[in-house]
């Protein structure tokens, strides 16, 4: 819904008074007024609010003068005389698709749930993934892809959670910052540069 005021601004009134200045106004508005229909493809419903006027020849040839204006317009319109508050309502189709473009997208790291897991519980769960790799599967060279916060995160301090999970694991473990992980996501490779699946499905969301 669109809503439009006309008012008269700071016109000179002419001799014969406050109506014929109402009535000039409107009739420029009303010119004005289809064009911008028009030009902005405005659809809906539209409210003009005109200048007053007293006499009902002069709403006459208001209304007249916009269902004339409007019959340039090849969009489906509908026009309604004024009321007796001086409103004209005017019904409108768009004549183009309106251009909604889609700006939003799944979060990868909460997959739109709207949570995630504690930073603790997340390097928690990366070291249980190491200790599987390690002690389990037995791949003792391995690089782990992380966020680059993260990354920061795992590398702070000199006594770091990098530095112990050397200690732990051997020197094999290397931590790689990575921009193309989300905050939460991680990837593993060996010594050959080749993935390791160790993600369950959906824990990131969990």
């Amino acid at each position: 819904m669109h809503v439009v005021d006309v008012n008269s601004g700071t016109r000179i009134k002419k001799e014969n008074g406050q109506e014929a200045n109402a009535l000039e106004t409107n009739l420029g508005a009303a010119d004005e007024l289809a064009r911008q229909l028009r030009l902005r493809d405005m659809g809906g419903i539209i409210v003009v609010d005109f200048i007053d006027m007293n006499l009902a020849e002069d709403r006459q040839l208001l209304y007249e003068r916009m269902c004339e204006n409007m019959k340039k317009d090849r969009a489906r319109h509908n026009i309604l005389p004024l009321s007796k508050f001086g409103l004209m309502q005017i019904t409108r189709q768009r004549v183009r698709p309106a251009m909604d473009v889609a700006v939003e997208e799944t979060c990868p790291t909460c997959h739109g749930t709207g949570k995630i897991k504690s930073s603790i519980l997340f390097t928690d769960q990366l070291e249980s993934k190491i200790d599987v790799l390690v002690n389990k599967i037995g791949i003792k060279r391995f690089s782990l892809h992380v966020h680059p916060y993260v990354a920061a995160y795992i590398n702070k301090g000199v006594f770091s959670l990098k530095r112990r999970w050397q200690m732990k694991y051997g020197l094999g473990v290397r931590i790689i910052p990575s921009q193309k992980m989300a905050f939460l996501q991680y990837e593993f490779y060996d010594a050959n540069r080749q993935f390791i699946d160790m993600q369950e499905e959906n824990e990131v969301s969990k």
